[in-house]
């Protein structure tokens, strides 16, 4: 199929061509009230989870899974397995601050958590926890379906469980049904199992327990193990070393690329990312502390990220989360982290980088948000409690997005429409760092548990400073040869499409001005898994370029536009140049004025 640019574009990529309203938003606790939809089932309301939640399970019978195909993805080759002892272990800290985290009023019975078991749930008890979801009898108009969503480096399967009250169990089918999709997302690190557990214990009640009348609202997907090799030898990374968590916007691996095709196949209005933090480790050989809190919570914070959606990320979702939590007895923070460098004394809230599965799902156009459990470094220490709080938060996030869900889509239309009607227009952020600030910390102290304020530098994430901004363009040109980099951008969910015949185009070309080698970093430090990168220094030259027929364009007037900005802007730590997915600047330009071409669609 072949079209002029001119004419078909802006029905193709929903372009809104005049200023679109703003959805309205509730301003006082009053106006939020009178907007508010009609209250849901009894059994829904409030922050209590009855202790039946955690109890009425049994273990299931297990049986190991049929594994599918491997799939075929370059990658560096896989360390050997060296399995982790996730038996007893010396309490990193003694019985004062331990104290400070007693056993929740409920027991949650998942295969990992049962009395006197030494490894939490296994992938093959994870596969048979959710095929028993799907081979029980139908209740009322509930559908699950169990997902294959592909399969780890080591040929482990990656499962999800999909639960409806839709008409069918196909994207088709829940986009037409009325209610928004939530995608839950557990363990990207293997060494955070507390997710796990309690995706598990979500997706039971969703199926057939209390949690069942949300989706008169919405549809869930949960996916509760997102990287099963590291889970199985209790590592951070991937089975070839990468940190998953920094892949989603090269996507390198394929347990990011599994995580990728969910959110383009289901379109949620919602991601919620499940990890656990570090206790003591560096917070004790810095401060003398131990980490206070229970959960630590984020969401979306990056360049160019919808005002909107983070406006409903913080009033709609944190907000009610910490009231929530505070309900249970569980305490709660902003996230937080901070580097292995011990002489760096810097206190971070999570990275503004577009790497995170929370950042670039946020430029999705999704509200997205990160939970975080004290979990990393006491093995099974305070499980209870730590899966009681995912538990407690994750139900927080699915009330609200069943309350508000007319609110939300209403929200999403604005924000696909307004994010498309930018392209040519105004300035946009290339890169943004957090804002150096002060505030004081809460800590414990590991001899007698009480409480220690620290005074700390703090790098705040929820005021982002540009650091580099340009004119915005209409698109991207790349190069015919630039196939690598066109295959991750659809992966994205962006629009590529092919110059079917030759023109030009009114662009700029970057030049390049400075170089160097070096590494992806985070605010911890070095990311694990990297092969150095080419950060360079660029200027941008207005010109007439030539596209050839077989070369690429991809317009910035469609909806997840700010993820192209992401990946094609060269001079930044994540983007395509300076992973070599695009060898020379040469390759590309950013186009500055609606082209006169005819494209066809690519495969």
């Amino acid at each position: 199929m072949r079209w002029t640019a001119s004419a078909t574009l802006a029905a193709l990529l929903l372009t809104a061509c005049g200023s679109t309203p703003l959805p309205p938003w509730p301003s006082t606790p009053a106006a939020q009230r009178a907007n508010a939809p009609a209250p849901l089932p009894r059994a829904q309301q409030g922050t209590v989870v009855p202790a039946p939640l955690g109890q009425q399970h049994q273990q299931p019978s297990l049986q190991p899974p049929q594994r599918a195909a491997v799939v075929s993805t370059p990658l560096p080759p896989t360390a050997p397995l060296v399995v982790q002892n996730e038996g007893p272990m010396a309490p990193p800290y003694g019985a004062a601050v331990a104290a400070r985290f007693p056993n929740p009023p409920i027991s949650y019975n998942t295969p990992g958590l049962a009395q006197d078991r030494r490894a939490f749930t296994t992938n093959a008890e994870l596969g048979q926890w959710l095929r028993s979801l799907t081979d029980a009898v139908p209740r009322g108009t509930t559908r699950t379906k169990l997902l294959n969503l592909g399969t780890s480096q080591r040929g482990e399967p990656i499962q999800g469980l999909l639960l409806t009250r839709a008409a069918g169990t196909d994207p088709a089918s829940l986009d037409t049904s009325g209610r928004p999709t939530v995608v839950l997302i557990g363990q990207q690190h293997g060494d955070e199992p507390a997710g796990s557990e309690a995706l598990l214990v979500i997706s039971s009640e969703l199926a057939q327990g209390l949690l069942e009348p949300l989706l008169d609202r919405i549809n869930v997907v949960v996916v509760p193990r997102a990287n099963p090799d590291g889970a199985e030898v209790g590592t951070r990374v991937t089975a070839n070393g990468v940190d998953m968590n920094r892949d989603h916007l090269l996507l390198n691996t394929p347990e990011a690329r599994a995580l990728a095709q969910v959110i383009n196949d289901y379109r949620p209005i919602l991601v919620v990312d499940a990890h656990e933090y570090t206790v003591v480790g560096r917070y004790l050989q810095k401060f003398n502390a131990v980490q206070r809190y229970d959960a630590l919570l984020q969401y979306a914070t990056t360049a160019n990220y919808p005002e909107f959606l983070t406006k409903a990320s913080q009033e709609w979702y944190h907000q009610p989360m910490v009231t929530a939590l505070k309900a249970q007895g569980i305490t709660s923070d902003w996230y937080y982290t901070t580097s292995t460098n011990l002489q760096d004394k810097r206190i971070s809230m999570g990275g503004t980088q577009p790497d995170t599965g929370r950042n670039v799902n946020g430029l999705k156009n999704t509200v997205s948000l990160l939970i975080e459990t004290r979990g990393v470094g006491i093995g099974r220490m305070h499980i209870q409690r730590r899966v009681h709080s995912q538990v407690t938060a994750i139900s927080s996030a699915l009330r609200t997005t069943a309350e508000r869900a007319a609110n939300l889509e209403q929200v999403r239309s604005f924000v696909a429409r307004d994010v498309s009607a930018q392209a040519c227009r105004d300035q946009v952020v290339i890169e943004a760092a957090a804002t150096p600030t002060q505030r004081d910390l809460d800590f414990l102290d590991p001899e007698t548990g009480a409480d220690r304020s620290i005074r700390v530098d703090w790098n705040s994430s929820l005021t982002l400073r540009a650091v580099k901004s340009r004119a915005r363009p209409c698109g991207y040109w790349l190069a015919a040869g630039s196939t690598a980099a066109v295959e991750r951008l659809r992966l994205l969910g962006l629009q590529v499409m092919r110059v079917a015949e030759p023109g030009a185009m009114l662009a700029e070309t970057y030049r390049e001005t400075a170089r160097e080698a070096g590494d992806r970093q985070d605010v911890i430090g070095t990311i694990a898994g990297g092969t150095g990168i080419v950060r360079v220094e660029v200027s941008t030259v207005r010109s007439a370029v030539d596209a050839p027929a077989g070369s690429f364009y991809v317009p910035l007037n469609q909806p997840r536009a700010n993820l192209a900005i992401a990946a094609l802007e060269p001079d930044t730590q994540n983007s395509y140049f300076a992973n070599r997915l695009i060898d020379d600047l040469g390759q590309m330009a950013r186009v500055m004025a609606t082209p006169a071409l005819v494209f066809e669609e690519t495969d």
